[in-house]
């Protein structure tokens, strides 16, 4: 017997994300905010990712206050946030101190459900990040990254979703971010993970190699309990299948979702301006099959296609998408997510257009082999230990047992720019852009010029870090 499937709906996240480079304002979400909320969502994603990033960055925004904003319009329904485990919304890991005030605040501004992941399913990243959400009565969804190589196996990912249940998690995510997962091995991992663990399942599938929808599909069959959908006018290509499709595929069945096409057109009609707004051609990347032979996510694609261009190489495209996997190889098989597709991304960059393998080897891949990110899928042979890292040491412990507590000195730091317990957060993640962002609206404020604060007349280059 089926069950009414429950919908996430990205929108106001991963969708922007995916298709419009995170760039959709705050301003061009509210007026939708009570539609949205009347639907009947089992959440919305509308936080975390690159979305915290963006705002400072590109936006001119607080995402502490999209956060506010977006809470006050939307009573009902629940509002979700992606979290890189101990890596929070930055790419390094944090002390547990930062780690346990920003879930706290998060919570705190509105946040009813947070899934946190690690780009190398090491649960030990993962693990404090789980005991505050719980702590602060907040719901803690478990992610499993799924990716293919000859080590992730259904046992792999069993495990995995077996110890995140252990530790509370009141939720399994499965993310395929690279769009690669197959309908009929969804349906027999759903299966098996339905018959281990006790918490309900939600799937989480890009568009990418267009076969998400059928995965989807599948996924319902083998009992899967909520997908991530993205309105159609956001939806497909490197995005998620799109909402009213998959609500029109269940309507009238044992699934059905009970949602309203009528009121989910309308939505759809509104950001179909936003859309046309930063993408005047419509220009939706179609499906990319290419992600099948190498499981190489969209934003990497396009992040190794900028990196060739800056070295005048974007002739060697296609022998970097050869190199990939045999550094993943090589590095111990990591999923493709970020941190580890900019870190073996960038190796494999260097690789081909240095002529020699390894010839120079990044910071981040020597930490990455000493243990300082967590534990490969699959022990690194001694051999590639040795060229990359010589006869140092490898950590094998958790990584942020290793870090000093930061908030009092990141709060001495930002010193007089920070209003609020927030503020500092922003700086610990993003040092130059929120101080930046932190010095220009204290500026805005008083009316002052800035770089006069900073006892600077020219405009300003350097921020403290």
């Amino acid at each position: 017997m089926g069950k009414k499937i429950k919908i996430t709906d990205t929108i106001l996240r991963d969708a922007h994300q995916s298709l419009l480079a995170t760039r959709m304002t705050t301003e061009e979400m509210l007026p939708a905010a009570e539609m949205l909320d009347q639907v009947g969502y089992h959440s919305l994603e509308m936080w975390g990712g690159a979305t915290f990033d963006s705002c400072l960055r590109y936006l001119n925004e607080d995402p502490w206050e999209r956060l506010r904003k977006i809470r006050a319009k939307i009573k009902n329904t629940k509002l979700q946030m992606l979290l890189r485990g101990q890596n929070l919304l930055g790419y390094r890991h944090y002390p547990d101190d930062v780690v346990e005030l920003f879930v706290k605040k998060a919570i705190e501004n509105g946040i009813d459900i947070i899934r946190i992941f690690d780009a190398l399913n090491d649960v030990r990243n993962m693990e404090k990040a789980i005991e505050v959400t719980k702590k602060e009565n907040a719901h803690a969804q478990g992610t499993v990254v799924y990716t293919i190589s000859p080590v992730h196996n259904t046992e792999h990912y069993i495990s995995t979703a077996k110890k995140l249940e252990e530790l509370g998690c009141d939720s399994i995510c499965l993310k395929d971010m690279s769009g690669i997962l197959t309908p009929y091995y969804a349906y027999e991992l759903i299966k098996k993970l339905k018959e281990t663990v006790k918490i309900p399942i939600q799937l989480h599938c890009h568009y990418t190699s267009g076969m998400a929808g059928m995965t989807y599909l599948k996924a319902i069959e083998a009992g899967v309990d909520i997908i991530d959908t993205a309105i159609s006018s956001l939806a497909l290509g490197t995005s998620q299948p799109a909402t009213e499709t998959m609500v029109a595929v269940l309507k009238d069945t044992q699934y059905d979702t009970g949602l309203d096409l009528k009121l989910l057109a309308k939505i759809a009609d509104h950001f179909k301006k936003v859309r046309q707004k930063h993408n005047p051609s419509n220009l939706l990347m179609g499906v990319d099959a290419n992600v099948i032979n190498y499981q190489i996510p969209g934003g990497m694609l396009s992040n190794l296609a900028a990196q060739l261009k800056q070295q005048n190489a974007l002739d060697k495209f296609e022998e970097v998408l050869k190199e990939v996997p045999k550094v993943r190889e090589e590095l111990g098989w990591p999923p493709l997510v970020t941190p580890m597709s900019q870190i073996v991304g960038t190796q494999a960059v260097l690789n081909v257009v240095l002529g020699e393998r390894y010839k120079m080897i990044p910071n981040e891949v020597k930490n990455y082999v000493k243990g300082l990110y967590g534990k490969p899928t699959v022990p690194i042979k001694p051999e590639m230990k040795k060229k990359i890292i010589g006869d140092e040491k490898i950590f094998e412990g958790r990584p942020a047992d290793l870090l000093e507590p930061e908030l009092e000195k990141l709060t001495k730091e930002v010193g007089m720019f920070a209003e609020k317990e927030e503020d500092i957060l922003s700086y610990a993640l993003f040092p130059q852009v929120a101080m930046k962002f932190l010095q220009e609206r204290q500026a805005k404020k008083y009316k002052i010029d800035y770089n006069l604060i900073n006892g600077d007349t020219e405009e300003t280059k350097v921020y403290p870090v």
